[in-house]
């Protein structure tokens, strides 16, 4: 322990002394000017993060000080008024901002999905959808935690979710330390990038860029890096298997019920069972039950044919032409000289005593008459669009797997689906409520968010009332005593839910007054100027230009987290970007992706300590470090990816909103 302590210590000491030391011989001290002071400031504030101080107060304590050096250098008598100043309209712009009224509201939500006991059933059943798949439970807590990030972007709680859950089923199953601390860690901090992640939240309020965009845009980065996750796991089981041995045949099967059982008799092949016996060739079961079996093996069918139907919809939709017939012909009266127009008095005074004396009939006339020459530009709509090549190869491919899946649907799957269906489609329907929302435009983040913690709520209650039911005895107070002990479990989780979002509502929102006070006395101090002409002097391609910047915001997460990269540093990168012809958005992205390694490097690596705090004894942090490293390699190969392809982040902003 203390030879760890000491070597995490010596690494931290270093990199103070790589900052520390520059600045020592660099600064011109006879002749410091106050840009030189802002360069300064910059260094101070890393090393007193380093240092364990208070990041925001860190960040107030330092922007207030040099914003009265930079106030005294222009009028001494007026520094401190100025600064005090300073101080209030910043606070002010935080506590007026509102994109910030999302992060309470998701975080409230996130909290609330937590305690509903959701993500056990989902770790089960994805646990038995998987079971033949080389490093099954890896693979399954990967795809849990994408999916689980997708109803709350808080990583710590996901990660000791999961360290709890899947981690112990890992070591039991014989699992590989480090490759199961590596699935755990890497799988918990895709809810930096998948939404609704609080940092796109943040970068969207710093960079101001619309957080329903970047929300649009880190769909596919998000669930390709997972991708990349599950697919290292799986080669790496089947390249070394005593890291990650197959499940024993007895994990590997499910209970079947008493239906199943005797349809099983006639046939291995569920559909076909369940069809025969709805058309009453096979006697036994229940009718109800064979109907209500039958229409859930066929739900899998329906979604891939609504999912075609409305891609055939979009696909082949007509044309909308506007026509302006009406506002040309209005703009054509409007402009028809008037023989009268000289006299516009006399005019004006003749015409009020003509309508006057018309009969209500011809006034009636006139104004139908008016009416078509006024009209709004009207809609013709065309025909369909012929059906393109892509469209009959995606119903191909639709159809294949309909057919693939039903070749293999048999009692076992039917059983794992029906699992799935439980602990997962209420989770859906919670994110296409909120996420659906937000993309498509139909409500704002902050709406959709407290849609969100509503819906929470709701999950919260049915699943608690479910799971003590379960547990109460039969008796004529069942209800009653179930009904009052989810009540008395919904204030706890409430409770809790509420202090855990005001206290980390609170640190981002005292890290934003903190960020705009520095951000102010850096600029005054012409720190940010310094910067770009250094940045400029070096006369960079934009490609260099982004190489350098992701590559310092990479070595930043090393010894920084997320919230003081992108509250601190981002704001001077952010001026650099329309010289170099960078989209906001593209850069935000890709800075996203690029800080997932702000939770998975050492020796801030937040989600390290996580899982070392639910953890078994034996299991040092030296072992889990060592399993995060594998993954963040592939982290930098998904940024080079997203890099080369910029439409895995752009299409889907540019289809919905036209940028």
């Amino acid at each position: 322990m203390r030879l760890r302590l000491r070597k995490e210590l010596w690494f931290g000491f270093s990199l103070m002394a790589l900052i520390i030391i520059p600045v020592v011989v660099f600064t011109p001290w006879t002749h410091l000017s106050n840009g030189h002071l802002g360069l300064m400031m910059l260094a101070l504030i890393c090393v007193g993060i380093m240092l364990g101080f208070p990041t925001a107060f860190t960040l107030m304590g330092m922007g207030v000080f040099y914003a009265w050096l930079a106030y005294r250098s222009v009028d001494p008598t007026t520094a401190v008024q100025r600064v005090l100043d300073l101080f209030v309209q910043r606070t002010y712009g935080v506590m007026s901002n509102d994109v910030l009224i999302a992060i309470p509201l998701f975080l409230f939500m996130g909290y609330l999905v937590e305690r509903a006991q959701l993500i056990d059933k989902l770790f089960k059943s994805l646990h038995l959808a998987t079971a033949r798949v080389p490093g099954a439970l890896a693979v399954a807590t990967i795809i849990t935690c994408a999916i689980f990030a997708t109803a709350t972007g808080i990583v710590g709680a996901v990660v000791t979710l999961m360290g709890l859950l899947a981690f112990p089923a890992m070591l039991k199953a014989g699992y590989n330390v480090k490759v199961a601390a590596g699935a755990v860690t890497a799988g918990g901090c895709l809810g930096i990038l998948i939404p609704p992640s609080v940092l796109l939240i943040v970068y969207g309020a710093v960079a101001g860029v619309s957080v329903v965009q970047l929300y649009a845009g880190a769909f596919f980065p998000g669930f390709m890096l997972a991708g990349l996750y599950v697919g290292y796991v799986i080669l790496l089981a089947w390249w070394k298997p005593n890291l990650m041995p197959p499940l024993a045949e007895s994990e590997q099967r499910v209970e079947l019920p008493s239906f199943a059982q005797t349809l099983a008799q006639h046939g291995s092949n569920a559909l076909v069972g369940l069809w025969r016996a709805a058309t009453g060739r096979h006697a036994g079961v229940a009718k109800r039950t064979v109907l209500a079996q039958l229409f859930v093996t066929l739900v899998p069918a329906l979604f891939i044919a609504a999912m075609l139907s409305v891609t055939y919809r979009l696909a082949t939709a007509p044309e909308i032409a506007a026509s302006t017939a009406g506002l040309v012909e209005a703009a054509g009266l409007a402009s028809a000289p008037d023989a009268e127009s000289e006299q516009p008095g006399l005019v004006g005074a003749e015409e009020q005593e003509a309508q006057t004396n018309e009969s209500p009939a011809e006034t009636e006339k006139k104004s139908d008459e008016v009416k078509p020459s006024t009209a709004a530009p009207t809609a013709v709509e065309h025909e369909r669009l012929p059906v393109p090549l892509w469209l009959w190869i995606v119903f191909g491919v639709g159809v294949g797997a309909i057919l693939l899946i039903y070749w293999l649907w048999n009692w076992e799957r039917l059983e794992v689906f029906k699992l799935l269906l439980a602990s997962f489609f209420p989770l859906a329907l919670l994110i296409l409520a909120v996420l659906g929302s937000i993309v498509f435009g139909l409500a704002t983040p902050s709406e959709a968010a407290a849609v969100g913690g509503f819906g929470g709520f709701i999950l919260a209650a049915i699943y608690r009332f479910i799971a003590y039911w379960r547990e109460a005895p039969e008796g004529g107070s069942k209800a009653r005593t179930t009904t009052w002990k989810t009540v008395k479990q919904l204030g706890v989780i409430i409770k809790e839910s509420s202090f855990l979002t005001a206290k980390t509502s609170a640190m981002v929102c005292w890290l934003f007054v903190g960020s705009g006070i520095f951000s102010a006395a850096f600029a005054l101090l012409g720190g940010q100027e310094v910067v770009e002409k250094w940045v400029l002097s070096l006369d960079m391609t934009p490609v260099q230009f982004m190489m350098l910047a992701q590559f310092i915001i990479f070595i930043l997460g090393w010894p920084l987290e997320w919230t003081e990269i992108i509250i601190i540093f981002m704001p001077i990168f952010l001026p650099l970007l329309p010289h170099f012809h960078i989209d906001p958005l593209f850069f935000g992205l890709l800075v996203a992706l690029n800080l997932q390694t702000a939770f998975l490097s050492p020796p801030v690596a937040m989600a390290a300590f996580y899982l070392k705090g639910v953890s078994p004894p034996h299991v040092t942090l030296n072992a889990i470090f060592a399993g995060m490293m594998p993954f963040m390699g592939i982290q930098v190969i998904a940024l080079v990816i997203l890099y080369v392809f910029p439409q895995i982040g752009l299409w889907l902003p540019s289809v919905v909103y036209g940028r």
